[in-house]
């Protein structure tokens, strides 16, 4: 195996870089051909439990692409059967639940996550990869509680998550109670991860954004600000993550967590400007992927000159700011991993 590649791990600790590290959301699987082939025999559930088949989707980008870290293939939903909750994953579709949270009754009646019983082969997956196939790090991820939530109040995806912040607003016990095991189930189901062999970790808040400032402070913020603190005994990098959250950076900024990550909308010059100091990641708009390479290279050269000045040693990782999309032709992440590792290399020295 050739020598380890830690920078991404360092550029999420702040420390000198070479070049800004590159990874993308969603890189494993959607548009790869070798992945569609797959997926024509298995769902992603069937892939996902078997460690062998999981393993090679997971470091599928990094032999194509060259990226500078894997994440493990999997959903958010992955670990919520072992509390309970009856969820499936229907193409087209999401995962779909059928015995959503109505009342504090059906959260008091969830069951606790025991990792290495109810989702074995997640970790037998990180071991196979991170032990025998890896020379980058292994990013592992969990959702964060509110946008579990959201799945488990709303029975599947939703666009306006009405049901969900209505039963937060209205059932007040119940939420917090909510909260509160998702809080653990999370800790739990990471902290495993990272005993596996994960080297970093990404919680995907990814509908929170839906919220106002005043009710992430008042609904989220608490349990978010105890979940990342727990996490810090784990001594890895914490990157928060959503979508249409720009509002939320500065409270993200005040967790405990090493890196925000940012989606298309707020530029990194701009969120440095209201005060985001910390390591951030992001945040190419991915329609862009299906434009001409001309106007991704321009792009893209803007938001790595951006973040090779954040910061005292430019802490910047490159990424999407959201996940890949099936129609992306893989040639142009090849060509744009390439294109940040050179210019961003060029800028630092």
């Amino acid at each position: 195996m050739t020598k380890f590649n830690d920078t991404l791990l360092r550029a999420a600790r702040g420390e000198k870089i070479d070049h800004t590290p590159v990874w993308f959301m969603r890189q494993a699987g959607r548009s790869q051909p070798e992945y569609r082939e797959i997926k024509k025999k298995y769902s992603l559930e069937e892939i996902t439990h078997q460690p062998e088949l999981c393993a090679y989707v997971t470091k599928l980008p990094v032999d194509q692409y060259d990226v500078d870290a894997a994440i493990l293939y999997k959903d958010i939903v992955t670990p919520l059967p072992g509390l309970g909750i009856d969820v499936k994953i229907k193409s087209g579709v999401g995962p779909v639940i059928s015995n959503p949270i109505r009342s504090v009754q059906d959260v008091y009646n969830l069951g606790d996550l025991s990792p290495e019983d109810d989702v074995p082969y997640v970790f037998e997956t990180i071991r196979m990869l991170t032990q025998e196939q890896l020379n980058v790090p292994l990013i592992g991820f969990a959702g964060a509680p509110f946008t579990l939530a959201s799945y488990m109040i709303e029975g599947g995806p939703s666009k306006g998550y009405h049901i969900t912040k209505s039963f937060m607003f209205t059932e007040t016990e119940a939420w917090y109670a909510l909260m509160d095991k998702l809080e653990e189930m999370t800790v739990t189901y990471i902290t495993a991860q990272v005993e596996a062999g994960a080297k970093a970790i990404q919680i995907f808040d990814s509908w929170v954004g839906a919220l106002s400032v005043e009710d992430y402070r008042i609904f989220i913020k608490p349990t978010m600000t105890r979940l990342f603190q727990r996490l810090r005994a784990l001594n890895v990098p914490l990157i928060t993550f959503g979508v249409g959250a720009s509002h939320l950076a500065n409270d993200w900024h005040d967790l405990p967590v090493d890196v925000v990550g940012l989606d298309w909308r707020l530029p990194i010059q701009e969120a440095e400007a209201r005060g985001i100091t910390k390591p951030v990641q992001g945040n190419l708009d991915p329609s862009l992927l299906l434009a001409d390479w001309s106007v991704i290279e321009a792009k893209a050269k803007r938001i790595v000159e951006q973040g090779v000045a954040h910061g005292e040693n430019g802490s910047h990782i490159f990424n999407l700011g959201h996940g890949v999309f099936p129609s992306v032709n893989p040639d142009t992440l090849k060509r744009l991993t390439a294109f940040v590792h050179e210019y961003s290399a060029q800028l630092r020295k």
